[in-house]
């Protein structure tokens, strides 16, 4: 979130990359901002773990389809990050299960 704000050099060449620079930058970095303070609130913790991993499933694939798993020789390391982030919001959900169960209805 920060890079993106920051007009961080490997930010601009991402977004420029996908064509989508700046407004593309700016507008995940709100997204990811709203994600942020949606976990750290107890009650929207669930919708901003949905929300992280979403995220994080089309940065993953923007690297996979179009951008390489390596950027301006980074070894990988914003890749593996949006890797970790997901994999922590996939945690959340699942310690939070029972909250979207309740929400969705479904009694088990």
């Amino acid at each position: 979130m920060f890079f993106k704000f920051s007009g961080a050099v490997e930010s601009v060449f991402i977004f420029r990359t996908l064509g989508v620079e700046p407004y593309g930058r700016i507008g995940a970095g709100i997204v990811e901002l709203i994600a942020v303070v949606l976990i750290i609130v107890p009650q929207t913790k669930t919708i901003g773990a949905f929300l992280g991993f979403g995220l994080m499933v089309a940065a993953i694939g923007a690297h996979v389809l179009f951008l390489g798993i390596e950027l301006q020789n980074d070894g990988g390391l914003l890749f593996f990050m949006a890797v970790i982030v997901l994999i922590c919001c996939a945690l959340l959900l699942y310690i939070n299960k029972s909250v979207m169960r309740n929400a969705l209805l479904i009694k088990n």
